[in-house]
């Protein structure tokens, strides 16, 4: 088949997407498109366009009971199971085995507080390394090297600064005085927050698959394991670029009723807080 007629056939489909917020299936053409270099010419943006002007308390109000969510989610899944291209494909794969998991319970503010203080306390265990062996070298800088997620080599050369900052929020190690190395690739990083949070948004104790800053990356923080806690997408969202006590002063935005319970997986926080 030539790439115009395939295209062709894509395009015919009915290319449908879940949305976050009122867990309807609805077609792409709802959505917003995603920017950036790694958006495909089908990702779109987790709310749909009429639940992302809506307050928290009004998607709460216009989302389906669980019982018809499931019913929904099953239809279309049957529907467009044949021939639909890959991505689509999995997400529909996805929604029988969601609809089978159970609820989460509603979440309490005393819950809600337990569980800061557990990631808090993990937080404080990394205690700060030394960073008074660095060197600059010959250009003024230093060098900082890793992995990416495919297992290939990367350096770059840094600024003191950033070098002690990585080294102090357990980022990195130190090689030789002109050399640091990045602990975690993006997906390790990405799994071991969430493995570390449980799963479990740190600001409205729902469930989280999001990492969020502490400090935002717009007012100077990184992306370290001192900086770095689970979200929730609608949390992460409108948190936005605020501090977190100024967040949680303002309102969390509450779990929804039909948050899924966090799969049952070993707490890898002990093991990876050794490194």
């Amino acid at each position: 088949m030539t790439e115009p007629q395939q295209n062709k056939d894509e395009t015919s489909k009915a290319l449908i997407k879940k949305c976050t917020y009122c867990q309807e299936m609805k077609p792409l053409t709802d959505f917003q498109r995603r920017t950036g270099r790694r958006a495909g010419p089908y990702s779109r943006r987790g709310p749909c366009r009429s639940c992302r002007g809506l307050a928290p308390q009004e998607r709460a109000a216009t989302s389906a009971p669980y019982g018809e969510e499931a019913n929904l989610s099953a239809a279309p899944v049957t529907q467009h199971s044949l021939g639909a291209n890959t991505a689509v494909h999995s997400l529909e794969a996805s929604l029988p085995m969601e609809a089978q998991r159970p609820r989460r319970k509603p979440v309490t503010d005393k819950a809600r507080e337990r569980h800061r203080q557990r990631v808090r306390h993990l937080l404080s265990r990394l205690k700060p390394a030394d960073t008074r062996a660095l060197r600059l070298n010959r250009n003024g800088m230093i060098r900082l090297r890793g992995k990416t997620d495919q297992g290939r080599r990367w350096h770059q050369e840094i600024e003191l600064d950033l070098a002690m900052t990585l080294v102090r929020e357990r980022m990195a190690v130190i090689v030789n005085p002109y050399t640091v190395r990045r602990l975690y690739s993006n997906k390790e990083f990405r799994q071991y927050v969430l493995k570390r949070d449980r799963y479990t948004c740190f600001f409205c104790g729902g469930y989280g698959d999001t990492i969020d800053h502490l400090l935002p990356r717009a007012k100077g923080g990184h992306t370290t394991p001192v900086n770095c806690v689970c979200a929730c997408n609608e949390c992460n969202q409108v948190k936005a670029a605020r501090d977190v006590e100024e967040f949680i002063e303002s309102g969390v935005p509450q779990p929804s009723p039909d948050d899924f319970e966090p799969s049952d997986i070993p707490d890898a926080s002990e093991d990876t807080l050794r490194r």
